[in-house]
């Protein structure tokens, strides 16, 4: 019944959304799948599809969630209005958030050592 779901936008998904836009759109998606998933450039692309899929209020129940998160994410991806410079633009925001949250957390290591 359920189609490969998860909790939130995972890595492995990455490669299948290379082909779904332009160059620019494409050139990122090579770069960042070759990472590790817990990269910050990596983060950063599963933040941007969380935020871009609604990831958080997808309910393992309702038909989104049924279809998977492959086809949830090439739809979204695909629907997309905006340019690929938009889309950039998206990944950029979300790398940002995630280099403030990563230093962060080293300031409280810090604190704690």
């Amino acid at each position: 019944m359920y189609n490969g779901n998860e909790l939130l936008f995972p890595a492995y998904v990455i490669p299948k959304l290379k082909d779904l836009r332009g160059a620019e759109w494409r050139k990122l998606i090579e770069r960042v799948a070759k990472l590790p998933e817990s990269h910050p450039d990596s983060l950063a692309f599963s933040l941007m599809m969380i935020r871009l899929d609604g990831c958080i209020n997808c309910q393992t129940d309702s038909f989104k969630a049924m279809r998977g998160c492959a086809l949830c994410a090439m739809q979204n991806i695909r629907r997309f209005k905006g340019s690929d410079r938009e889309l950039l633009k998206l990944y950029q925001r979300a790398r940002e958030d995630v280099e403030e949250y990563l230093g962060e957390q080293r300031k409280q290591r810090k604190k704690a050592a």
